[in-house]
């Protein structure tokens, strides 16, 4: 039988399209005449003019009784001078099996050193802006504008198009292949889970399952128009609205992937290193505003965000300036020592209420130097004086002042330990405390935490408390708890039991 070959594809080939082989001897008669047998037995069955005089006879096939076909080449133009019949047939042929838009592939089936862009420019020109579409300009079959080509010239020309293509293929220089980047799905490529760069795909996309609706849809040839009634069917019209509804979620994805790449929202590296060096205030702003990026471009955008964040600033400075000026400051200067305080007050008073268990593991420790509170750079003065930090500044190495009956002595002499008022809770003390814990060698916030724990339990007991009791609330030298026992007494705090 007959068979229809394609060449392999290989770059030392230059004519490709269907090739004919006689089943008898096996020569290539796709360019000669050749006999084929109508016979319903014998299904493609081909031989070369000797084969069919000598009588040859192969498989099923039987001289002698089966009809034939005399088939030669259609080698004359028909709608183009430079196009023949022959050609004009792979080419509708191709189409059919390969899909227009397929033009490599037609242009192999065609052979005959045709290539893909002229391919398409023939099938354009001679049968999509032909006058009489569908139909090429020249199909009226009394149509005789190129009968004047003889087959032999046009032969000729064809054999020559052949021999150029040969002679520039073999003349060529091999072109180094180009390296193509890397767009497989590796870690390195894509920083969003799911994302196919190569594809330009994710995973998972917006209304995944939209697809369900539609994958079951078929329209049967004929379906429309009621041909009684002139109306659309409704069954008809019920499918045209599910595939309305799709392509609407179509152009819906198509818009989100559209915001991703205009703003670079699959650089996730990158925008959550961003995201860190901006306040907390300042991300639940941007949070807010990412909405407004569907309807933005990118430079707009930014734009957009960067003017909330300095109209954020600006807000926040008029609320410290006026929260200053509620306080009698007048000066930035005076300004950033207040939310120096200030910090260190909102410091004593989280400490404040902490269980007395934890208190003794920070008695070998020395009390954490409190960071400078963030001011508005709006706010912020040009030099701050070197004053309003001296206190807080003091080396540990530095010999602290003590307060000894309302007099600061130093303490390298020896005659007292000193109580630092660098402490961030010293003045939360009276006077009389301060020179209890000077003496008792406790630090306010220790002290503090005794207080509280003393005066609390001396509540429950109607406000008398013994000696023995406080010893066992201070956790602490019996002698300490003592005095600590016999100052609150003397203060009139708690009474005798």
């Amino acid at each position: 039988m007959g068979v229809i070959k394609r060449k392999s594809a290989h770059p030392g080939r230059v004519e490709p399209g269907v090739r004919y082989h006689c089943d008898s001897c096996n020569g290539d008669i796709t360019f000669t005449v050749r006999i084929r047998c109508a016979h319903q037995a014998c299904v493609e069955y081909d031989l070369c003019v000797p084969c069919f005089t000598s009588g040859a006879e192969t498989g099923s096939h039987k001289c002698s009784t089966h009809p034939y076909q005399v088939i030669e080449q259609n080698a004359y133009p028909i709608f183009t001078e430079d196009w023949g019949a022959d050609e004009e047939l792979l080419l509708l042929q191709g189409a059919e099996m390969y899909g227009l838009g397929s033009w490599a592939d037609i242009a192999d089936h065609i052979g005959g050193a045709r290539d893909k862009d002229e391919v398409r420019k023939h099938y354009l020109d001679t049968y999509i802006y032909s006058n009489k579409f569908p139909l090429p300009e020249h199909s009226d079959p009394s149509d005789n504008a190129f009968s004047n080509v003889s087959r032999e010239e046009f032969q000729a020309r064809k054999k020559r198009r052949i021999e150029a293509r040969k002679e520039s293929q073999a003349n060529a220089t091999p072109s180094a292949s180009k390296s193509r980047p890397t767009t497989a799905s590796v870690p390195a490529c894509h920083e969003i889970q799911g994302y196919m760069p190569g594809r330009m795909e994710f995973e998972n996309e917006w209304d995944n399952e939209a697809e369900m609706a539609v994958k079951d849809l078929f329209f049967e040839p004929g379906d429309g128009i009621n041909p009684v009634t002139g109306l659309l069917e409704p069954e008809v019209d019920l499918k045209c609205t599910v595939m309305d509804i799709y392509n609407h979620k179509l152009t819906q994805r198509a818009q989100r992937k559209k915001v991703m790449f205009e703003h670079g929202l699959l650089q996730y590296r990158a925008n959550t290193a961003n995201e860190k060096k901006r306040s907390k205030d300042e991300r639940e702003l941007l949070n807010k505003a990412k909405p407004f990026a569907r309807i933005m471009r990118s430079n707009d955008y930014d734009a957009f965000t960067e003017g909330l964040v300095k109209e954020h600033m600006i807000r926040q400075g008029v609320a410290q300036l006026q929260e200053w000026r509620a306080n009698g400051i007048q000066t930035l200067d005076a300004g950033q020592k207040y939310e120096t305080e200030k910090t260190n007050r909102n410091e004593v008073l989280r400490n404040k209420l902490m269980p007395l268990d934890r208190v003794s593991h920070r008695y070998s420790k020395a009390t954490p130097p409190v960071e400078t509170p963030p001011v508005n750079p709006l706010l912020a003065p040009t030099s701050v004086p070197s004053s309003i930090f001296r206190e807080s500044s003091v080396s540990p190495d530095t010999p602290t002042p003590a307060l000894i009956n309302g007099v600061k002595k130093n303490a390298v002499n020896g005659t007292s330990l000193g109580f630092n008022d660098n402490y961030t809770d010293a003045h939360l003390l009276n006077q009389a405390e301060q020179q209890l814990c000077a003496a008792l060698r406790i630090k306010p916030k220790p002290y503090m935490c005794i207080k509280e724990r003393i005066l609390t339990e001396a509540v429950k007991q109607g406000g008398n408390l013994k000696e023995k009791t406080t010893k066992d609330l201070c956790r602490i030298d019996v002698h300490k708890a003592s005095k600590i026992h016999e100052f609150f007494q003397k203060s009139g705090w708690i009474g005798r039991a």
